[in-house]
């Protein structure tokens, strides 16, 4: 079987000549010579995109030829070449200069290029979106092999193009986000009593991850990631590079007021209860509490139980005791009892420090003692009834930030390949791997390139039916 297809590109007044694009010898023997095959609908796609995008940008020459203020046809200067790069594709173009219309003395340039207006990044909007989000889910070099494979874009498809092209989409992103400010908090209460009722509480569970430095790659940088969750909402992911953000309290507040934040709002952030995370979380809302997470108080007491039961093997009365003031220091921090529960680990510490015997472990039993002591206090305005919490039903972990680390770092960053990278080029494809997570990032493209939303679905099932 011998099969023709024929491209038909008419004018507005039905015009134009059918032209065969492709042509392909079909044997019908065996199931795979069914159909076409994906070298076949490349070389259909390429030869249709090819003809339709010179076809367009013709006419699109013409009817801009003139002057826009006097309708003045302005004088040709020769034409340069461009290469348009599309899904289908890359498809080179000549685009013609034009002097500026005498009307225009003296204002612009002197020449113009027609389609470098038309195209000023020579790459169309949805290569470039598929380029951004696939890059976002697999490591450079492996997007750019899928992208070869299935679409006939073997020109220009390579790991360094795709990583221009993501960390330019997330740079745009970047330009678009407001001032930092230390405080977001505007208003007063007696305007706050005046909003509608909320449609919610907001939970941000917020938590650090670490990736491999590429200037130093014997140590590691923090990437904070969290994951606001609102009762009745999508969820939204953040992340960014800790100390290279210049931002992380407007990125943290945009993406809560992206999920419909009022000023009126209850917003809990669960957290790790280290110093650089809560210092993110204040003055984001007035309505909102930061709670160090019962998981991370529960781990350190648990290192602590550890290492008591290591010193009870040498001295049984004072590992008793030790273990024994865990317990009552666990049962109150998880009660609420703040007051009590510091003026026991006052006295464990104290019977820390006072142990003699032979242990080991005793330096790291005394240093690990000292700091849980520390990070009690530091966040003693933030202890909360855990108890109370969760027999309502409401979150004590932050454990839907443990899963954002593993989603967002974990399955990209490649931790386990040991993959590394510079504090720019994480931080800006955490940010457009965090919309595609969200399944925001198409929204984003759609706001740069409006024709993005108009798919011609209706127009398509038109035709065929």
């Amino acid at each position: 079987m011998r099969v023709r297809i024929l491209l038909q590109v008419a004018a507005d007044d039905g015009g134009g000549i059918p032209e065969e694009v492709a042509c392909f010898n079909k044997p019908t023997e065996q199931a795979e010579d069914l159909g076409l095959s994906i070298a076949e609908a490349k070389v259909l796609l390429a030869a249709v995109q090819e003809r339709m995008v010179k076809a367009q940008a013709t006419a699109w020459i013409e009817r801009h030829r003139c002057c826009p203020f006097c309708g003045t046809q302005r004088r040709n200067k020769g034409s340069f070449p461009i290469v348009f790069r599309t899904l289908y594709g890359d498809v080179a173009l000549r685009s013609p200069r034009l002097h500026r219309c005498p009307c225009q003395a003296g204002s612009g340039p002197a020449k113009s290029s027609l389609l470098a207006e038309l195209i000023p990044e020579h790459i169309a909007p949805e290569r470039l979106y598929l380029e951004t989000r696939w890059s976002s889910l697999a490591p450079y070099a492996a997007a750019a092999r899928l992208l070869a494979d299935v679409l006939p874009v073997a020109s220009g498809a390579n790991a360094d193009t795709l990583r221009e092209h993501t960390l330019e989409a997330a740079e745009r992103l970047e330009e678009e986000l407001g001032e930092e400010r230390p405080s977001f908090i505007k208003g007063c209460p007696a305007d706050w009593q005046e909003l509608p009722n909320p449609e919610g509480r907001i939970v941000v569970g917020l938590d650090g991850g670490y990736v491999r430095d590429w200037k130093d790659r014997k140590s590691n940088f923090e990437v904070i990631v969290g994951q606001s969750r609102p009762e009745d909402r999508d969820a939204r992911y953040i992340a960014l590079v800790h100390g290279h953000d210049p931002k992380p309290k407007r990125r943290l507040f945009e993406t809560l007021k992206s999920q419909g934040l009022q000023a009126n709002q209850d917003v809990t952030f669960l957290t790790d209860g280290g110093e650089e995370i809560r210092s993110l979380t204040e003055r984001i809302t007035p309505a909102s509490e930061h709670v160090p997470d019962w998981f991370h108080i529960a781990m350190r007491l648990t290192v602590l139980e550890q290492y008591a039961r290591g010193a009870a093997h040498l001295d049984k009365a004072a590992g008793t005791r030790l273990l024994d003031s865990l317990e009552s220091i666990k049962w109150l921090l998880w009660h609420g009892n703040h007051f009590r529960a510091a003026q026991e680990i006052e006295l464990f510490e104290d019977e820390v420090d006072g142990l003699d015997v032979e242990y080991s472990h005793l330096g790291k039993f005394v240093r690990t003692a000292h700091d849980f002591a520390n990070y009690i206090a530091a966040n003693a305005a933030s202890l909360i009834n855990y108890g109370e919490r969760f027999r309502a039903g409401e979150r004590i972990s932050s454990c839907l930030a443990e899963s954002a680390v593993n989603a967002v770092i974990g399955k990209r960053f490649a931790k386990r390949q040991q993959m590394q990278w510079t504090k720019r080029g994480a931080h800006l494809l955490l940010q457009i791997r965090t919309r595609v997570l969200d399944g925001t990032l198409r929204f984003e493209f759609e706001r740069w390139y409006p024709g993005l939303a108009n798919d011609n679905t209706g127009a398509i099932q038109a035709t065929a039916a």
